[in-house]
Parts: C-alpha cells; structure tokens; sequence
C-alpha cells in the first residue's frame, strides 16, 4: 500500500501559476480611474467567447448571478421554480430571494442532475423556471429540458457553476439554457477567489441586469440617479484579472481534471456496486469532483465513510443531501411532497462522496487514496461473511 501522507489530503484546490500572480498584481497597481473595468471588460469578453454566448457579466458569485437571473425574468411571489433536490443551497435559495417557492424534482440516477420525467411532473401554471445543475461536471438531459421549457413556455436556467469545460453534443456547459451561471470560488476548477459570472444571448435580460446588479442605476449614469431599488453585485478588476488568468489556462485545467478523473477510474475499476462520475454519450465531462456512490450492500452511510477516510488522512465532501432534508427547508409543503416523491434522489446522496480533486494531487496520492477506499470496502465485505 502507498505510504500515509505526512499532511491531510485536501478535497480541493487551485492551480496558480505566476501568469495569475502577473496579472493580478498588473490589476492591483492600474486597474483604477479610467481603466478601472480593464480586466473585468476583458474577462467578459473572453468569457462570453468561450461559452459561445452573446454576452457575459461578472459577478461576485454564482448566488447573485442565480437571483440577477430570476429576478431579470421578473420572477416573484405566486411563482414556482422546478430545482433538482439534489444540489447545493445556493442552487435554490435565490428562488426565496425572489418571494417564489423551489419545488424540488427528482435527479437521474446516472448523470445525477435534473430529471426531465420528474419535471414534466411537477409543472402547473404557477411554474415559469425550470433550473437545471451540471452536478458535479456532469451533464443534464438539456435537449429534453428544452423541449419541456418550449413546450410550456418556461425560461431554462443552466446553473453550470460546478462545470466550466463541459460539453453537451458540442455546446459549452452554460450556454444550454435561456441563461447560464457559473462559480469561480475556490474550489472550483476556475477561480477568482470568490466571483461568478452570467452568461446570455438574450440582449433584453443582459440589459436589465446591467440595471438590477448596480443600485437600479442605468449603464453609464454619472448622476447616482437611481430609478429604482436593486442589488449591488459586481467583481472587482483584480478578481476578475485572477479569472481572465485562469481562463487563459482552462484547456490545461479541464485537462488534468479529466487525466484526474481517469486515475482514479483505473484505480477503482472492478469494484462491484461502485459507481463514479457518468459520462453519458454526446456529452464531455469536467469532471469537477471525483465522485463515489456505493450499492446499497455495502451497508454504510456516507458520513461514516468519510469519518474512516478521514483516520487515513485523507478529506472529502459528502455527496449533498436532498435539499427536501434540510432543516432550511423544515415545514416547507413542497419540500415534504419531495421527501415522498424523490426516490433517485434519496437513494444515491445517501451513500455518495466527493474524493479528493484538488490540483494538488498526483498519481500517488490518488493511489492512496483508492487502496484506501478498497481496503475499507473488503474490510465491510469480511465483516458481512462473518456475521453470515
């Protein structure tokens, strides 16, 4: 077996190269007065073309760019927002944001993201969103939710925050859906630190955004006349300098990530009842957390997993929790319809963990960490045999 690691394995980290550091502190010493918006300008510019959509615009974070984007669209109170009940919070709170209530759909048992089946359930004419999440770097059935959306005439939100790099039949994760959104926090495969960014081809909603994120200021108002009540959410020049870095380098990013992910499927391979990251044909992963779902007959919870990962030195993630469970959520009417309904849901986040994916690891560290696993999974399987 690999040697224990003398430090903790972290889940997750960045790759910074002094291309970062040059243009971070090129932001630092210049991006102000008159060129106060040249990086972020740049970095939207590159974004935009990237994606492949018409416009892009910086944010401080994936959150704000999930509300700008319901609240463009004029969403509010008696309204409803079809999420998948497996994601991160942030993914459905700006719905409350907004005054609308999530309603939480069921995941696809292999890609783990949004189910088309369960959605076209849940519509009613309250419904006018449907958010779909590239969970993990996977992919969405997109061409069904599309069709679902144009067929009831919803808007389709396409929360890429965990997939920057992924493909779906030759389109860039984000610019699937009416709107797209992605997260540059620190854990992510593209960072600024904290930052997000939303992208469109509808000129309509970039203008109103353009409005909503500065004060209800519109673009170019030197008189602070404010026409009415909005957010305050913009990216600072050296952020934004950090991502247009970072952007610059994602082809090598998404690289590794993807060399990452083939380690530990190799590492992994032949276990039975052992399932990692679902790569769906049509579609290229970017594979942002390395992630295991273990069969039901392994018998264990993920939060005990990771506590014996964790004696190895080595940290992980929970897979999320259905956001159904949370107490956040307690005494939500939707939220117990979905603890009924959301069988997929339940049933895979409850043994799932995210293994360490950070760019700090190597070919050795990742076989530690799989001999770690497998060595947890046949000391489960002798345990069995003997209790039998």
């Amino acid at each position: 077996m690999p040697e224990k690691p003398t430090e903790r394995i972290s889940v997750a980290g960045p790759w910074i190269t002094a291309k970062e550091v040059s243009y971070v502190a090129d932001a630092a010493a210049n991006a102000w007065y008159g060129n106060a918006r040249m990086y972020n300008d740049r970095f939207e510019r590159a974004f935009a073309e990237y994606t492949g959509t018409r416009y892009a615009v910086s944010l401080p974070s994936c959150t704000s760019a999930i509300h700008l984007a319901l609240a463009a669209l004029g969403i509010g109170p008696t309204d409803e927002v079809i999420v998948p009940d497996v994601t991160w919070i942030a993914s459905a709170a700006p719905i409350t944001y907004v005054g609308a209530t999530p309603v939480f759909a069921d995941i696809d048992a292999k890609n783990w993201c949004l189910s088309p089946e369960s959605v076209e359930g849940l519509i009613t004419p309250q419904t006018r969103a449907i958010l779909a999440v590239d969970l993990y770097g996977n992919m969405a059935e997109m061409d069904a939710l599309r069709s679902i959306s144009r067929q009831h005439c919803l808007a389709l939100i396409e929360d890429a925050a965990e997939a920057i790099g992924g493909e779906y039949k030759g389109r860039r994760a984000g610019s699937l859906g009416d709107i797209g959104v992605f997260s540059f926090h620190g854990s992510k495969t593209l960072t600024t630190g904290e930052g997000g960014m939303l992208v469109t081809d509808n000129r309509e909603v970039y203008d109103r955004i353009q409005v909503l994120r500065d004060h209800g200021r519109k673009p170019g108002d030197r008189m602070f006349f404010n026409t009415e009540i909005a957010f305050k959410y913009k990216m600072s020049s050296v952020q934004a300098a950090l991502g247009l870095a970072q952007l610059e380098r994602v082809g090598e990013l998404i690289e590794q990530k993807r060399r990452l992910f083939r380690w530990y499927e190799e590492a992994l391979s032949g276990i039975e009842g052992l399932s990692l990251n679902h790569e769906a044909p049509g579609t290229r992963s970017s594979y942002w957390m390395v992630t295991v779902v273990l069969a039901p007959s392994f018998e264990i919870t993920k939060n005990r997993l990771m506590e014996l990962l964790s004696t190895a030195r080595i940290d992980t993630r929970p897979f999320f929790h259905p956001l159904s469970s949370l107490p956040a959520y307690e005494g939500s009417r939707p939220a117990a319809d979905a603890r009924r309904r959301n069988r997929v849901s339940y049933a895979v986040s409850a043994s799932g963990i995210n293994l360490p994916s950070g760019f700090n690891m190597d070919q050795d560290k990742v076989k530690y960490v799989c001999r770690s696993l497998r060595d947890i999974l046949m000391a489960l399987s002798s345990a069995k045999s003997v209790s039998a």
